[in-house]
């Protein structure tokens, strides 16, 4: 057992923890239920971070293109040192602290046995790739995801339309069925299939249940039910009822009560016994409580490595080209639309660490400033469109609208005079037109954007937010807290507390946002529309007029299994 100088009780002040399990790191705040305010914090970095290119946690081997692994076991870390480390900042009395919630990277999908044991820490799977946690951003199983949409146009599967008529490479299907035709002994051997979120909880609790949001976006559980086992079965022959088999636990409502914390977690974290654990929830949909925009017409967008967008919406419409949508996938009594971004912040990292000379970095930390502002700060008095530069934000594939993680990135109008600093610009613009493209389809197709709020790492960047709102020619709220997926996770946990009815309440009272924060330039605003014309027809030729770059990704996979042979 942890245990902390004991804080004296705050005259009846009651708290929850939130757990934000990230791409690289996980983060815990201590919230006060009362008003939301966060009162300690910290973050623990993985181990392992994101397995890309070798197989560090086992013999080293390296690793196909497009595949991205992590080890469960840095999760459990971040429950052993973020957890207790926060307590101690924040100086509140473990025994004031009333829940606990947690949100993950989506579609992270883990092989377990009954006691939840992941396949990669068994002896025998080790060193199997396919025995570790697939990460949200691993496409390898880009294959399986266009068969599976090919079987569902055939045979005019309903549910396809909740997807936007297409599925990602990202979604527990297309990665379980990877798995079982790739690492069939790996597929058998494991008894449970599980997203990160619910295998976190199962962790916290000691029992297993599945998160309703992850399960309707991630897991194609839609009107309470998997797809059917005869179309699981066209797929592959084990697939069938051998797949949803492994999928046996309830699926609960987001601030459910998902348990009680178990006596193991209890001597991780440092908290009680026993004190009630939220049912899991999508690290990026849990933004909309921390900002406090979980009404129809509130659109959240979070970014950070990638971007998310989450939307209720008081009515269903089909919307051609989403992640999803989810009846009660933000908040009960709404349907939740979600679209997204798959390279943003990633996008913005590895140019400035391929690309940018050192002096600039160098300048950069001189003027004691961030990479990207400083970056940013070279290219303020330029007018827009000034560089002759457009790009398209493909770096990492296409989620929203095109889904395809085959799609690459573009920079149109480089000469001899260009400069770091204005592609790095044209990267952010092409970001920023990418979100305005998701914007438009859902209002082309019936659903209502009333405002738009924007949280994660990003929001940090004054200079970035500005040129977003003009950019979209909207204005854009801005989330009080950096740290807004675990403050959003404190909320739901202070619903499955019985702290508040429900998650609309919740985010009433402890919900904390800057409403309009940056407002448009109409200026500026009208000299993006015209840069925002020449996106959309890149958008249309390389996206759909062209096979060019699914091509120029064969002749890559091609070569190096070539030279993967020749090695061997």
């Amino acid at each position: 057992m942890t245990h902390h100088p004991e804080a004296a009780s705050d005259s009846g002040e009651r708290y929850t923890v939130g757990v934000d399990f990230g791409t690289l790191s996980g983060r815990a705040v201590i919230t006060r239920v009362r008003d939301g305010e966060i009162l300690g914090e910290a973050v623990h970095a993985y181990e392992h971070g994101v397995m890309d290119r070798i197989l560090t946690a086992g013999d080293s081997r390296p690793l196909a293109s497009d595949v991205a692994l992590q080890v469960p076991d840095d999760y459990r870390q971040v429950l052993r040192r973020a957890v207790p480390e926060a307590i101690v900042r924040s100086g509140v009395a473990p025994r004031d602290i009333v829940g606990i919630g947690i949100d993950v990277t989506s579609a992270t999908v883990i092989f377990t046995d009954d006691d939840g044991l992941p396949m990669c820490e068994t002896t025998r799977f080790r060193n199997e790739p396919h025995a570790y946690a697939k990460l949200w951003k691993h496409h390898a199983a880009q294959d399986q995801a266009h068969r599976i949409v090919a079987l569902a146009e055939q045979r005019g599967e309903p549910w396809l339309a909740r997807y936007g008529g297409d599925l990602s490479s990202e979604l527990l299907l297309p990665k379980a069925l990877e798995t079982l035709e790739k690492a069939p002994a790996v597929y058998a051997r494991a008894t449970r299939i599980v997203d990160a979120v619910d295998w976190i909880t199962w962790q916290l609790t000691g029992r297993l249940s599945y998160a309703a949001g992850d399960s309707g976006y991630k897991r194609m559980y839609q009107d309470g039910r998997y797809p059917a086992p005869e179309f699981l079965a066209a797929l592959h022959p084990d697939f069938g009822t051998v797949f949803t088999a492994k999928m046996p636990a309830p699926v609960l409502p987001l601030g459910a009560r998902a348990g009680g914390l178990s006596a193991a977690a209890s001597a991780w974290t440092g908290l009680p016994e026993g004190i009630a654990v939220a049912s899991g929830n999508i690290d990026a949909h849990v933004h909309a409580a921390s900002v406090n925009a979980v009404r129809p017409g509130q659109l959240t967008g979070i970014l950070g490595t990638s971007t998310c967008w989450v939307l209720p919406a008081a009515e269903y419409r089909d919307v051609p080209g989403i992640f999803g949508a989810v009846d009660g996938g933000i908040v009960a009594g709404a349907w939740g639309y979600e679209a997204g971004q798959s390279a943003v912040g990633d996008m913005f990292d590895w140019f400035t660490s391929t690309a940018v000379p050192q002096r600039y970095l160098d300048e950069a930390e001189s003027a004691d400033m961030h990479v990207n502002d400083y970056l940013m700060s070279l290219t303020e008095a330029q007018g827009v469109g000034e560089s002759g530069l457009i790009a398209l934000d493909w770096f990492n594939g296409n989620r929203s609208i095109l889904i395809d993680s085959d799609l690459s990135g573009l920079v149109v109008g480089q000469t001899l005079r260009t400069s770091a600093p204005e592609v790095f610009r044209a990267l952010v613009e092409a970001t920023a037109f990418g979100a305005r493209t998701i914007i438009d389809n859902f209002e082309a197709h019936g659903v209502p954007i009333t405002d738009v709020t924007v949280a994660g790492g990003l929001v940090q960047s004054a200079m970035i937010m500005q040129l977003y709102a003009d950019a979209l020619n909207r204005p854009l709220g801005v989330a009080r807290v950096l740290q807004a997926g675990a403050h959003g996770s404190a909320i739901h946990a202070a619903v499955a507390a019985g702290s508040y009815p429900d998650i609309a309440a919740a985010a009433s009272a402890m919900g904390r946002v800057r409403a309009d924060a940056y407002r448009p330039d109409p200026a500026r605003a009208a000299q993006y529309d015209r840069l925002y014309a020449h996106y959309r027809e890149l958008y249309r030729l390389f996206g759909t007029g062209t096979t060019v770059m699914h091509q120029l990704r064969d002749i890559s996979r091609e070569a190096a299994a070539r030279r993967t042979r020749h090695q061997e």
